[in-house]
């Protein structure tokens, strides 16, 4: 599934709820179906700087396509993690360096955090991107 028509789902889910109270709720519920890490793989390359709570993250190169796990010591940010994964996993890294974030700002999701979760957001897409960068600089290599 392209990533655009997975930010689309993303968005009529989130369409659904009448408050923040329960998107907040279901971000937590996406967090508990997150593929984590093992205490061993938690490693300080792996953290996202920029966050206000730990959050890690890996990637693996499987063909043409990137694998993303991640985890977190807080259940929001895990949440976060978890949709991000839900549109990066599995997709080329030219497909997620040309894509956009607007569907964070569809969903209302940048307004209802806090400054410093708000950038903390914005480290873990960067932090996708990074991972993108460097496979596709792989790639054509």
């Amino acid at each position: 599934m392209k990533i655009k028509d997975i930010q689309n789902e993303i968005v009529d889910e989130f369409s659904f709820f009448d408050d923040w109270e329960q998107r907040y709720e279901y971000l937590i519920e996406l967090g508990k179906s997150l593929n984590t890490l093992s205490e061993e793989e938690k490693t300080d390359d792996k953290i996202i700087k920029g966050c206000q709570s730990s959050v890690w993250l890996d990637a693996e190169m499987k063909g043409d396509i990137i694998e993303f796990r991640a985890d977190s010591n807080a259940i929001l940010p895990k949440g976060i993690a978890a949709l991000l994964i839900r549109m990066y996993n599995n997709q080329t890294p030219k497909d997620i360096l040309d894509s956009d974030t607007d569907f964070i700002s569809e969903i209302g999701l940048s307004e209802f955090l806090s400054p410093t979760r708000a950038n903390g957001l914005l480290a873990m897409v960067k932090q996708f991107k990074f991972y993108a960068i460097a496979f596709n600089a792989k790639q054509n290599t």
